[in-house]
């Protein structure tokens, strides 16, 4: 094993051998990924007035005294309404090694939703992130933004993987596994990561994304392939190679270009520079080892955008830069990769909505 890297599905699972993961309910085998760990809700939310972070010398439990409103039991189902602010206990907990971070992010189909969620712990200063040697437990912040949903104990709507040490590419090395492995199709944009731009001109049609609805029923995210999804989304057609965003509309595209990522790697998708638009790219960060990869299942897979406009309406054009996925070293190659051996829903994928509605027509 190098020293250095994102742990692998096998050591993660070594982790919750020797107690730096814990859970009053055992981990499931279903919760490991190649590259990281699915985190499960507790029994309760707490309504609160406003997203926080805690600060260096405070708790999220002292923090909820401050700012709780009241608390949702979550057993048998619990509707977290659009446009408020919950936080909800996880039911693992870490006592990480020294030298060991963690970072988190939403699942996949979770930010598709327009869902933020984010990991916060104690004493924390960052969102998503679990500083070196943390040793207590985790919260998520859920706040709904375009659907109210349906959530129960044990959902698993964020995801964490393990760093050891500075585990990122440098443009130099991630220009030279390119020559190698190509992650890319095409011309490989490489500077802070691999650059990759929104496809608003596609092969056949018109169609190039979908917007959420603003007055919708509620979604339960227990349900898979179940939602009509024109009741929930309209559709976004260009014959331009461009469309205007609307401030506060959220919006899911595809990326012009196919992703792969090798097995011995892993990525997170970093937000493009504000300078560049009033929109954001990405509630969902973290690539799998095996994402796209032939071996696995895939021949190249794109990135699906989850783009939010922010205070003015924007302009986006065909084959913009929109955002940049950091590669990382893996300490070792895992046991499983992303891909049809594990079951893994957007293996190969174009324009995806989340694997809670009917695939569209």
């Amino acid at each position: 094993m190098k020293h250095t890297g994102v742990l692998p599905d096998h050591a993660i699972r070594n982790l919750i051998d020797t107690g730096a993961i814990s859970a009053d309910i055992p981990i499931e085998d279903g919760q490991i990924q190649p590259a990281s760990l699915d985190l499960r809700l507790g029994d309760v939310a707490y309504r609160v007035r406003a997203s926080f972070l805690p600060g260096l010398s405070r708790t999220i439990t002292g923090r909820l005294q401050d700012f709780e409103m009241h608390q949702i039991d979550l057993e048998g189902g619990a509707v977290l309404e659009k446009g408020a602010v919950y936080v909800v206990p996880l039911m693992e907990r870490l006592k990480l090694p020294k030298g060991m971070t963690a970072a988190a992010s939403a699942k996949s189909s979770i930010g598709r939703l327009d869902l933020l969620t984010r990991i916060i712990t104690d004493q924390g200063i960052e969102f998503d992130r679990v500083p070196d040697g943390y040793d207590g437990p985790l919260y998520v912040e859920i706040c709904p933004r375009s659907f109210s949903v349906i959530v129960s104990p044990g959902l698993m709507v964020n995801q964490i993987i393990f760093r050891q040490g500075d585990t990122a590419l440098s443009d130099s090395d991630l220009k030279a596994l390119h020559r190698k492995t190509p992650i890319v199709s095409g011309e490989a944009t490489i500077s802070g990561g691999l650059g990759f731009s929104v496809d608003l001109s596609p092969s056949q049609g018109d169609l190039v994304g979908y917007r959420a609805k603003p007055h919708t029923d509620v979604i339960d995210l227990t349900k898979v392939n179940h939602y009509n999804p024109t009741e929930f989304w309209e559709p976004v057609h260009s014959a331009k190679g461009w469309i205007i965003l609307d401030p506060g509309a959220f919006y899911i595209l595809v990326s012009r270009e196919s992703i792969t990522i090798p097995p011995a790697y892993a990525a997170e998708m970093a937000p493009y520079l504000a300078m560049v638009g009033e929109f954001r790219v990405h509630y969902a960060g973290f690539f799998d080892p095996g994402f796209g990869y032939a071996s696995a299942g895939g021949q190249g897979s794109r990135g699906v955008l989850e783009v939010r406009c922010h205070e003015a309406p924007f302009v986006l054009e065909h084959a913009q830069i929109v955002g940049r996925l950091v590669y990382e070293h893996m300490t070792e190659t895992p046991t499983q990769l992303y891909g049809s051996g594990i079951a893994s829903n957007y293996q190969g994928q174009g324009l995806k909505l989340s694997k809670h509605f009917k695939t569209a027509q």
